[in-house]
C-alpha cells in the first residue's frame, strides 16, 4: 500500500451518504464563507489581473468565473476563482501543530470541477469533504514549512482529490492524479518570507489550477509516478519526510476555524484581545507608550518577524503579515477589517508610527499550549503615565473551541458583500447553500456569476 494509493481508495469510497449531518452542515458553514469573502474581492487589483489573464487565454468554456460576465474552462474558473476566495485573507484555517493551511483553498476548485460535470449538490459536498479531509491530514501529519515548502504544496494534492471525486475518474486515474499534482506543483515557501508581495494572496490560486489540471490530465489518460510519496527522490524524500495518513469522512472540518478579523490566522486571538483591551479601558492611542506581545512560536516566526522585517508595511500583503501592524490598528480602530488595509490607512503617520513600538516575543509555555489545540497571546500595553493594561486570551470567536454558526457567517456575509449585492441576491445564495443537496453545481454558480 502507497501513499497515493490510500488517498485514492480514500476518494472512491467517501461518498455524500458517507458524512454525517454535522459534517454535511459545516460543510456548507465553509463553502457559504467562501463564497462571502470572495465577493468583495472582485474590485481587488491582483484577481482583477488573473481574469484578464484568464480571458486573454480563454474566450469562453463551460464554467462560471464568478462575479463577472465571462466563463472558462475548469482550470481557468479554478484559477480565477480560488483567487477571490484567498485574496482578502479572511478565508478559513486549520490549525495544526508545524502548519496552517486554509482548506477553502479547495472550495473553487472543486465547485469548478463540479460545475463541468453538471454534478449535484450532493456530489459537490462528497468532494468538498474528500478535499477538507486531506488538506487537514496533511498539515497534521506532514508538515512542509521548516523544509522550505509553502502549505499550497498540501493544497494542490487536496484540490487534486476533490476534483477527482466530482469529475468522476476511477481508481487508478485518481491515483494519477494526485501523482501528478504531488510530482509537478510544490511551492516555495519564499512567498510569505522577507519581502511579502501579492504573490501571496494568489499561490493557492495557481495551486488550484494545478490540481484540477492534474485530474483532467489523468481523466485523460496521463499517468503519474506510482510511488511519489515513497519513492527514491519523492515527496517524503524530499519535501516531508515520513508520514502516514488515518482518514475519515470529513470529520476533520470541525477542526477549520473561522477568521473573525481580517488578519492572519495566528493573530485573531492576539487583534480580538487588543480590541477588547482598547474598548474596556478607553485608551487613548495618542499616549501608547508600547505593545508587547508574548505569543507562540508559530506566530512569532510567519507574523512576528522570524521569517522578515514585519516592521517595514507599504502595501496590503505586507500588512496582513505584520503582527506590529495588525495590533497598531486595532488598538487604533478598534477593528481590523477591510477598510483597515486601504492604501491610505496603511500609508497614515499614526499607524506607522504606532507599530513601531509593537514588540512581538515567543514564550515557550504559549507554544506548548498551541501545540495542545489553543491559540494563546498575551498584550501589554503601556502608557505614556507608566501604567500598564493587560489581556490575556487562550483563543478567539472563531476557534474551533467557540466555532461561528450560521448566524455568526451571515452577519459576516453581509457585512462583506453589502457594497456589493443587494439583500435578495443574498437571501438567494444563503437559502441555495443551506439546500445545496437539492440543486445543481450550476443553480449557484448561476447566482454568483
Amino acid at each position: 500500500m502507497t501513499t497515493v494509493l490510500e488517498l485514492a481508495e480514500f476518494v472512491q469510497e467517501t461518498d455524500y451518504d458517507d458524512l454525517s449531518p454535522d459534517v454535511r452542515d459545516a460543510l456548507k458553514r465553509r463553502l457559504f464563507d467562501a463564497v462571502g469573502i470572495a465577493i468583495p474581492a472582485e474590485v481587488a487589483g491582483p484577481p482583477q489581473a488573473v481574469f484578464r489573464t484568464v480571458t486573454a487565454l480563454e474566450d469562453d468554456g463551460p464554467c462560471t468565473l464568478w462575479g463577472r460576465e465571462r466563463t472558462a474552462s475548469p482550470v481557468g474558473a479554478a484559477m480565477h476563482n480560488t483567487a477571490l476566495v484567498r485574496y482578502l485573507d479572511y478565508m478559513d484555517s486549520f490549525l495544526a501543530p508545524g502548519e496552517t493551511p486554509h482548506p477553502s483553498d479547495n472550495v473553487a476548485a472543486v465547485v469548478a470541477a463540479a460545475e463541468f460535470a453538471d454534478h449535484s449538490g450532493t456530489d459537490l459536498l462528497a468532494g468538498l469533504a474528500v478535499a477538507y479531509e486531506i488538506q487537514a491530514e496533511l498539515a497534521w501529519n506532514a508538515p512542509v514549512r521548516e523544509r522550505g515548502f509553502d502549505h499550497v504544496t498540501h493544497t494542490v494534492v487536496s484540490a487534486a482529490a476533490g476534483a477527482s471525486k466530482v469529475l468522476e475518474l476511477n481508481l487508478e486515474e485518481t491515483r494519477s492524479a494526485i501523482a501528478i499534482a504531488a510530482t509537478g506543483h510544490n511551492a516555495l515557501r519564499v512567498t510569505r518570507t522577507g519581502e511579502i508581495n501579492e504573490w501571496k494572496g494568489l499561490a493557492s490560486a495557481n495551486a488550484a489550477r494545478n490540481a484540477v489540471y492534474a485530474a483532467m490530465l489523468a481523466k485523460h489518460g496521463v499517468a503519474g509516478p506510482r510511488n511519489v510519496f515513497e519513492g527514491q527522490k519523492g515527496w517524503q524524500d524530499v519535501i516531508s519526510g515520513p508520514f502516514e495518513v488515518e482518514l475519515t469522512p470529513g470529520e476533520r472540518v470541525h477542526d477549520v476555524m473561522t477568521k473573525r478579523y481580517v488578519a492572519e490566522t495566528y493573530a485573531q486571538s492576539a487583534v480580538e484581545g487588543v480590541v477588547e483591551l482598547a474598548e474596556r479601558e478607553e485608551l487613548d492611542p495618542t499616549a501608547v507608550a508600547g505593545i508587547k506581545l508574548e505569543t507562540f512560536g508559530g506566530a512569532k516566526l510567519i507574523i512576528g518577524g522570524g521569517e522578515g522585517n514585519r516592521y517595514e508595511v507599504a502595501n496590503r500583503a505586507q500588512a496582513d503579515h505584520s503582527l506590529p501592524y495588525m495590533l497598531a490598528v486595532a488598538l487604533l480602530d478598534r477593528d481590523l477589517s477591510l477598510a483597515q488595509y486601504e492604501p491610505d490607512r496603511i500609508r497614515r503617520n499614526d499607524i506607522q508610527q504606532l507599530l513601531r513600538v509593537v514588540d512581538v516575543s515567543e514564550d515557550p509555555d504559549l507554544t506548548e499550549r498551541f501545540e495542545n489545540g489553543e491559540m494563546p497571546a498575551v498584550i501589554d500595553v503601556t502608557m505614556d503615565d507608566g501604567t500598564t493594561y493587560r489581556v490575556e486570551k487562550d483563543a478567539f470567536r472563531g476557534h474551533p473551541t467557540d466555532p461561528i454558526g450560521w448566524d455568526g457567517l451571515t452577519e459576516k456575509f453581509e457585512t462583506v458583500t453589502d457594497e456589493f449585492i443587494d439583500a435578495e441576491r443574498r437571501d438567494d445564495i444563503q437559502e441555495l447553500i443551506r439546500s445545496i443537496e437539492d440543486h445543481r453545481v450550476a443553480d449557484l454558480t448561476a447566482l454568483l456569476a
